[in-house]
């Protein structure tokens, strides 16, 4: 099979651009080769080691043992702190026009530029072996590879961030991370330490109705945003500054999963993520966003009633609107996932001439932090030289050793100036591109302190939540309820519900309800624990702003695109004796909007229809789960009909496909089927387009019909109205 795969894979690595022909330069195929040590000495045994006779003790001299057993004692470096668990793939980046207004960055001018990027997904709390589904923030990091240098730029899928100073990092991560004592919970922040620390730092208030959220639980990388978190600067080639704001905008929505679903999805499959991003990529099907920019005059700095430089606001987008300037594809998946997705180093201290940083307190300290982190997990400061990580632009300056240095240095001067080798590596001048950071004027004193203008902590945590769709809302409460149901302490659970009354009382109220404990009627003071020794805790109190309700419609995910079904993945339960027309004519339709149609039987290989022709199955009800797909859909024929009927698996497949509030569609045929399940005395009187739009459920005798309504339900992808009973909760 390998065999038969290589012309294919050679070709798919046929050089596009120089980075490309760098990393395949490192590639190598063991297939049909002999075995060598790493000297390049060829292996005559590596089925034995060398003994004092057949049944005697090894010997130390066997130099082929010890490197062996060395290279694979050595195999796995240090996981990352945070973002361990992740998934990468290679693609291009084309800006539509010039933004030479703004920047002086080459990639964001020159319109005739594929820019490689390299592109890793993560989640953050969980180790390499948690699961995909787990509730948390995700990585969303780009390194771009341009013709002035590497730059990084390093975000979640969340625009915001639970804590406004670099300083309490740590603390955050040994809170959320597992309990010391025990090492639980793993990939889960519901548990006691976490939300202690939640509870007395309320500038972490934004952040977590985001976590909370259905934001949390994305269905897919190739179906979230992206955000650069903190306030950038752009520099044009006069000198001027702007402010910043990077999104990534993905071409096919923002979707999420249920809540009950993430969990089974744990279960049935934790690669979920990581499966559907490379099966995506293997498909042809390239994942894409739009590169977004809020772009603020410096002069504007202090327009809004927020700070630029907190990291847990947002600048709502109507206020500054997001500018769509190009475009981000993903075209590779990586040839091997250690040495490309685990080494990759990002860091946010990466950028080009053009890009400058802020002042933002997270991102002053992330600029250490990156750094001394790579060094720990990749051995050394040579963590750029390996292949992911290199330029594509040649390296000259005069650093040189150190842990896997890879670069053969000739010459006898490492130092600068130099006259010996005519001062070589030369400093560049601005004008042919040297990097200069802005001049921004500073004169202040030393001081630890923080900005009075950093002290709202629940404006924005509340207008997140006046933004959400009703469902959204519901979902919310429910996660809130999940989680503070897991904290052990009733007085870290009394002092969040103060907390969310400082955001919500209607919310607050809810999630009381749910816990069985009374809302606070003064929130334990200070509020505020981050503050100081010395200093009055009134001083950091968050301000209470209050004001007239106002909503963001940017902030609701029942505001993404929903026109549609591209890459979707649709279930087919089938069984012998189906209609093969009724089959065909609906998996032709779907596919030709770029859905995904997989065929579920009793029984895995092949069904056989009326027609007695085979039909190919992907899975069978032991290996298929609901979770797994995005509608479902039961064809006609007598047999077929009447044996899922019949089959258990399949009855609770439409089951808990109904109560995740997923289309469902049936040839009107196989109405007993849907007649079976336990939503059927919810079934619509009539199944005209428009109580199909509301309910999410297709039955039609005529199949081309029956497709066209199935894609435009598939295109909602979901129909939520299905828990305003709150008797299936999703």
């Amino acid at each position: 099979m390998a065999k038969e795969q290589k012309p294919q894979i050679q070709e798919k690595l046929q050089p596009e651009n120089d980075k490309i022909k760098d990393l395949t330069r490192n590639m190598e195929d063991s297939s049909g080769e002999v075995m060598n040590t790493n000297t390049g000495l060829r292996i005559n045994d590596d089925q034995n080691s060398l003994k004092a006779g057949e049944r005697g003790a090894s010997l130390l001299e066997d130099f082929i043992l010890r490197e062996k057993i060395t290279h694979f004692d050595h195999e796995r470096i240090p996981e990352r702190v945070v973002h361990a668990r992740g998934s990468g793939a290679h693609g291009v980046f084309k800006v539509y026009e010039s933004l030479d207004k703004y920047t002086k960055a080459q990639f964001l001018n020159d319109t005739e530029i594929e820019t490689p990027v390299f592109v890793r997904f993560s989640t953050v709390a969980g180790s390499r072996g948690s699961t995909d589904l787990a509730r948390d923030a995700r990585g969303f990091a780009v390194k771009f590879y341009t013709q002035e240098g590497n730059f990084d730029l390093v975000g979640n899928n969340m625009p915001v961030f639970f804590i406004q100073d670099a300083m309490k990092f740590p603390d955050l991560i040994h809170a959320v991370k597992p309990e010391p004592d025990n090492e639980m919970p793993q990939a889960a922040s519901a548990h006691d330490t976490f939300w202690d620390f939640i509870s007395v730092m309320p500038e972490s208030a934004h952040m977590i109705m985001w976590a909370m959220s259905d934001r949390g639980i994305p269905r897919s990388y190739r179906m979230m945003e992206g955000f650069g978190v903190h306030t950038f600067r752009l520099i044009n080639a006069e000198g001027e500054s702007h402010f910043v704001k990077f999104h990534w905008k993905p071409l096919l929505g923002v979707h999420a999963v249920a809540w009950d679903e993430a969990q089974k999805i744990s279960g049935k499959d934790p690669d979920f993520h990581r499966r559907d991003l490379w099966d995506a990529i293997e498909s042809g099907n390239y994942p894409e966003w739009e590169l977004g920019l809020q772009i603020v005059p410096e002069s504007d700095e202090f327009k809004f009633d927020f700070d630029l430089l907190d990291p847990t606001k947002i600048i709502p987008e109507e206020l500054v609107p997001v500018q769509r300037v190009g475009k981000l594809t993903l075209n590779r998946n990586p040839e091997n996932f250690f040495a490309e997705t685990e080494q990759s180093a990002f860091h946010i201290g990466h950028i080009v001439p053009g890009i400058d940083f802020t002042n933002d307190p997270l991102l002053q300290g992330r600029l250490f932090s990156y750094t001394d982190t790579q060094l720990i997990r990749l051995g050394g400061p040579n963590f750029q030289e390996i292949p992911i990580n290199r330029p594509i632009v040649p390296v000259h300056n005069n650093q040189r050793d150190g842990f896997m240095r890879q670069t053969i240095n000739r010459g006898k001067v490492a130092y600068g100036p130099n006259k010996l080798d005519n001062n070589s590596p030369r400093q560049a001048k601005a004008s042919e591109g040297g990097f200069t950071s802005y001049p921004e004027r500073i004169d202040a004193r030393k001081i630890r302190a923080r900005s009075k203008s950093f002290l709202d902590h629940f404006s924005q945590a509340r207008l997140f939540l006046n933004s959400q769709s009703e469902p959204e809302k519901n979902h919310m409460i429910d996660a809130f309820s999940f989680e503070l149901g897991k904290v052990n302490s009733v007085e870290i659970r009394t002092r969040m519900l103060g907390i969310l009354s400082l955001i919500d009382k209607k919310l607050a109220s809810e999630v009381a309800f749910a816990l069985r404990l009374p809302v606070p009627e003064d929130p334990e003071l200070p509020v505020n624990l981050s503050f100081p020794a010395d200093a009055d805790p009134a001083d950091y109190d968050p301000i209470m702003k209050d004001g007239k309700v106002v909503i963001s419609d940017a902030l609701s995910m029942a505001n993404t695109p929903k026109d549609s079904i591209a890459t979707r993945k649709i279930a087919f339960l089938i069984a012998d004796g189906v209609n093969a027309k009724s089959v065909n004519t609906v998996k032709s339709a779907l596919e030709s909007q770029g859905a995904v149609v997989e065929m579920i039987a009793p029984r895995q290989n092949y069904v056989i229809a009326e027609s007695d022709e085979q039909i190919p199955v992907q899975h069978s009800f032991l290996t298929a789960a609901s979770v797994l797909f995005d509608a479902v859909y039961v064809p006609s024929g007598t047999n077929s009909v009447a044996a899922i009927e019949a089959e258990a698996d399949a009855v609770h497949f439409l089951n808990e496909a109904f109560k995740h509030c997923k289309p469902i569609a049936a040839d009107l045929g196989a109405i007993q089927v849907l007649e079976a399940t336990y939503f059927a005395r919810k079934l619509p009187e009539d199944f005209s387009e428009e109580s199909v739009l509301l309910d999410g459920i297709v039955v039609n005798e005529d199949t081309g019909k029956l497709a066209s309504l199935f894609a435009k339900a598939i295109a909602q992808h979901r129909f939520w109205d299905r828990e305003v009973p709150r008797k299936i909760p999703a």
